[in-house]
């Protein structure tokens, strides 16, 4: 049974493994890439419905996770597959949620239920199967809407490295970034090594001065779950960072935190953005891109004009904006070596219209260098 916390049921098939799990519901639109989506970080917290009905066809792989597990806290399928096909494959998706000890659900009508969350927003869910499905329809009620609200929640310490490691560039050296992981996936660490960076990925924990003391060419906030609005101390170890000069790239959750450095509020959107269908305009260039998304909240930043960060970190634009519903999708600092978007450039599962900022970044450290070196060489 999954049940929502506004006492919507919906009956079904046992999936996965048997139990009880507790989440917040919300959809992900992308007909395929179900693995990345699984073991995507910023996923934790969350039961997670497939809009598209046949699910597993392709089974699951060691090569295709973005980390080392899954991190969705329930699945929600309409149609799995049963019978996987593809050279590719080392197991089923049955076995691996079963393994993990992730509890889905099954056969139900996913279309009705996507529906139900666009008109009254992502909530609180659960899904019970195995002898939990025997609960009273009351007792199942109760116990999800004693569940977490993701308002007001900080997940950074659950997703985060524990240890602090390094990966060597694998591209023509530019010089070192450093990583904090909120949730980072591995395809954004492979990235930025294949554009010359020795990557290294710290825990969340850090100070401002663990960072500088790594003597890195820039800084990289990288995706995760939770709100941002309970992350202030990431947040102040930004704007000690950009005081200090480092050039800063973000994503997803790094593009959130960046707002709030700068100044700018964040809320959280009704149902999100979660798929690989996402049309996004880049302002500079007006080109449309389709690009990859999972969030929940948002920067509230004028779109129609440069803003001024109210923290003392000069003129700020809304280079991005989603084409579906105006959200800012990407914030550009004009005074300081800063960038961030909201979606996933990265996206292993595709689309890759979005890859070039990564150059990008690459491009702004390299710039930032020289400069720097002009200045030393001019006093």
């Amino acid at each position: 049974m999954l049940v929502l916390e506004d006492g919507t049921r919906y009956e079904g098939r046992a999936y996965g493994a048997r139990g009880r799990t507790l989440g917040e519901a919300v959809f992900a639109t992308g007909m395929t890439g179900y693995q990345e989506t699984l073991t995507d970080p910023s996923y934790a917290g969350q039961i997670v419905l497939m809009t598209a009905p046949h699910i597993g066809n392709t089974g699951m792989n060691d090569e295709d996770m973005e980390s080392a597990r899954i991190w969705v806290a329930g699945f929600v399928v309409r149609d799995p597959s049963r019978v996987v096909s593809n050279f590719r494959s080392q197991r089923s998706l049955d076995d691996d949620l079963a393994a993990a000890g992730v509890v889905g659900i099954s056969g139900i009508d996913t279309r009705a239920v996507t529906r139900h969350i666009r008109s009254l927003g992502a909530m609180r869910a659960g899904v019970f199967s195995g002898e939990e499905a025997h609960l009273s329809p009351g007792e199942q009620l109760d116990l999800v809407q004693s569940g977490e609200q993701m308002t007001g929640r900080n997940l950074s310490g659950a997703v985060s490295t524990g240890e602090r490691y390094t990966l060597p560039a694998t591209g023509e050296r530019v010089g070192s970034v450093a990583v904090l992981d909120l949730g980072v996936k591995t395809s954004t660490l492979n990235y930025l090594a294949e554009r010359g960076f020795d990557v290294h990925v710290l825990p969340q924990t850090v100070t401002v001065d663990d960072v500088l003391a790594l003597e890195p060419d820039a800084l990289f906030f990288s995706n995760g779950p939770g709100d941002p609005s309970a992350s202030e101390r990431h947040v102040e170890l930004l704007r000690s960072a950009l005081r200090a000069g480092l050039p800063y790239f973000g994503i997803c959750f790094g593009n959130q935190l960046l707002g709030r450095a700068l100044g700018f509020d964040t809320y959280k959107l009704p149902f999100g953005h979660r798929g690989i269908n996402q049309p996004v305009l880049d302002r500079a260039t007006g080109r449309v891109e389709i690009t990859a998304h999972n969030h929940g909240f948002a920067v509230a930043a004028p779109t129609d004009a440069v803003s001024e960060s109210s923290q003392g970190f000069g003129r700020v634009e809304v280079s991005h904006v989603d084409l579906n519903d105006d959200v800012v999708e990407g914030l550009n600092c004009l005074d300081i070596p800063a960038f961030s978007v909201q979606y996933h450039p990265e996206s292993a599962a595709g689309p890759h219209d979005a890859n070039y900022l990564f150059d990008r970044f690459r491009d702004m450290v390299i710039a930032n260098r020289t400069t720097d070196d002009s200045q030393e060489a001019g006093k």
